[in-house]
C-alpha cells in the first residue's frame, strides 16, 4: 500500500458457548488486519454484561487472567482502527448500554453517511453522548424504540444510511445486521451447537467453525435458544448490492472469502488481467509485500518472468496506516521494508503494489531500487486509479490529496520516476473478482448512497 487509508474494523459474536470470550479472542486475533487502535470484548452469562475494552493489539489488551473475568456463553468482539470518532478509549468498542429493553450492547464495521444529522435531531430531543462514534447513534435510535428489537432495527435501518455492518447481544440473543448494500462482509459459521458471526471467514477458521452463509444485505439474522431466524429489511428504497471491492484488492486476509470469492484467488486473477493489460518486456517481477503478493505471482504467472522478493518486510511492524499521525505512518513505512539491492542490480524491474494514493511512498521505493542499479523500474498497480473519496468506512483523503485526482497517469508516472506505469482496468477488476455487485465509487465516483 502505498500511502495509506484508515482501515474499518473487525467484529465477531458468538453464541451458545461456555468459551464464548476465549473464541472472540482468537477470532479477533484473526482479524486483528483490520484494526490495531483498540479492541473489545462484551460477554453475558444470561443475566449481566461483562466488558473489557483496551487501546493497542489484541493480546495486549487481554494479557494475563483478563479472559477469565468474562464470564458467560455469548460475546460479541470489535477490533478497531477509527474512521468516525477520535482515537481514545471512550470511542473502544463494543458498546453497551441498559436502557427500558434490557442490556445490549454493540459492535460496528463501517461508516454512516447521515450520522451528523441523526446526533443533532437526537441531541435536540434530550440524548446524550459518551463517544464521538456513528456507533453510538445506532445505540440511542435502538433504546428510545418501544418496539420489539427485531422491529427496532428495522425502524432504525429506515432512518440511518451508509455502510454498516453489526453485531448486537442481549442477554439471550446475538443479532447479525448488514446494510441494504452490503458494503461490509459478514458471515455465518458453526461450531458444534455454537453459532458465530464473523467479518471474515478467516476468524472462523481461527476456532475451527464452519461456515454456513454470509448474511446477505439488508438481512437481520437473530440467534437465540429458538434457533437462527431471519428477517429481511425493506427499506422502501431501490438499492443494488455494493460490496466494497478494496477488500478483494487490500484489506482482507487472502486466506478469507468473501461473498463467494476467495480473497487470494482474486488476487491472483488482478496480476493474470495486468499481464494481459501490460505485456511488459521484463526480467524479474518484485511485488511490494504483502498485499501486492499476490497480483505479482498473477502476473509473474502469466508472463513467465521469475518472482524475485527484493523487498522484505519486517513482520513486527502493524500495517502502515495504523499510526494515528502521518509522521507516525511515515516512520512505520521506514522501517517495515528493506530492499535487497543485488536482487535488482543490472535488471529490468516490474515491481507490482496494490494501490497508489498520495505516492509519497512509491516514489521512495522507486528511487530506492533506480538507486540499486537497476536498469529498467515499470510499476503496475493491482486496481484503477484512486480518484475520490470513500464515505463507507475506508478514510481515504480529501480527492485533491489523492494523486490521480490531480495527475494524469502519464504525470504521475514522471513523479515517480518510472519508465512504465499501468493501472489494471475498472473491466479487469470486476472480472478478476468475478462479480458486479460491487462498490467502485474510490475509483469512478459514481456512489451506491449519496454523502450528506
Amino acid at each position: 500500500m502505498s500511502t495509506y487509508p484508515k482501515h474499518y474494523c473487525g467484529i465477531f459474536g458468538v453464541y451458545g458457548s461456555p468459551e464464548a470470550a476465549k473464541h472472540t479472542f482468537y477470532g479477533l486475533f484473526a482479524l486483528q488486519h483490520r484494526g490495531q487502535e483498540s479492541a473489545g470484548i462484551v460477554c453475558t452469562d444470561g443475566m449481566t454484561l461483562f466488558e473489557h475494552k483496551g487501546m493497542g493489539l489484541v493480546p495486549n489488551v487481554f494479557a494475563g487472567s483478563i479472559l477469565l473475568k468474562l464470564k458467560g456463553t455469548s460475546a460479541i468482539g470489535h477490533d478497531r482502527y477509527s474512521t468516525t470518532g477520535d482515537s481514545e478509549l471512550r470511542n473502544a468498542q463494543p458498546l453497551s448500554i441498559v436502557c427500558k429493553r434490557g442490556s445490549i450492547a454493540l459492535a460496528h464495521n463501517g461508516n454512516l453517511t447521515n450520522t451528523n444529522r441523526l446526533r443533532t435531531e437526537l441531541q435536540a430531543n434530550g440524548a446524550i453522548f459518551l463517544t464521538t462514534t456513528d456507533s453510538e447513534t445506532m445505540l440511542h435510535l435502538l433504546a428510545r424504540s418501544d418496539k420489539p428489537l427485531e422491529e427496532a432495527i428495522l425502524e432504525m435501518m429506515k432512518k440511518v444510511e451508509g455502510a454498516y455492518s453489526l453485531v448486537i447481544m442481549t442477554t439471550d440473543s446475538l443479532i447479525a445486521v448488514r446494510d441494504p448494500n452490503g458494503f461490509r462482509p459478514l458471515s455465518i459459521g458453526k461450531l458444534g451447537d455454537t453459532w458465530v458471526v464473523a467479518s471474515e471467514t478467516c476468524a472462523l477458521d481461527a476456532i475451527n467453525a464452519r461456515f454456513e452463509r454470509d448474511v446477505e444485505p439488508g438481512e437481520i439474522v437473530t440467534i437465540d435458544a429458538n434457533g437462527l431466524r431471519s428477517l429481511k429489511a425493506e427499506i422502501g428504497v431501490d438499492t443494488k448490492p455494493s460490496f466494497c471491492v478494496f477488500e478483494y484488492v487490500y484489506f482482507a486476509r487472502p486466506d478469507s472469502n468473501l461473498m463467494g470469492t476467495n480473497v487470494y484467488s482474486a488476487r491472483i486473477a488482478m496480476g493474470k488481467k495486468l499481464a494481459e493489460e501490460y505485456p511488459i518486456e521484463a526480467d524479474i517481477v518484485v511485488p511490494i509485500p504483502d498485499s501486492g503478493n499476490c497480483a505479482a505471482l498473477g502476473y509473474s504467472e502469466a508472463r513467465e518472468i521469475p518472482i524475485v522478493m527484493a523487498f522484505t518486510r519486517n513482520h513486527y511492524v502493524g500495517r502502515s496506516f495504523i499510526g494515528s499521525r502521518q509522521e507516525e505512518r511515515d516512520r512505520t513505512v521506514n522501517i517495515k521494508l528493506n530492499l535487497i539491492p543485488e536482487l535488482v542490480r543490472g535488471k529490468r524491474v516490474v515491481i507490482v503494489d496494490d494501490s497508489i494514493v498520495r505516492g509519497t511512498t512509491s516514489t521512495a521505493r522507486v528511487r530506492r531500487i533506480r538507486g540499486a542499479g537497476a536498469k529498467e523500474v515499470h510499476m503496475l498497480v493491482s486496481c484503477p486509479p484512486h480518484k475520490h473519496s470513500c464515505f463507507y468506512g475506508i478514510d481515504f483523503p480529501d480527492p485533491t490529496k489523492l494523486i490521480a485526482n490531480r495527475r494524469s497517469c502519464e504525470e504521475i508516472r514522471q513523479d515517480l520516476g518510472l519508465d512504465s506505469l499501468g493501472y489494471l482496468s475498472e473491466r479487469g477488476l470486476v472480472e478478476a473478482v468475478g462479480s458486479h455487485d460491487l462498490c467502485l465509487a474510490c475509483f469512478n465516483g459514481e456512489y451506491p448512497v449519496k454523502p450528506e
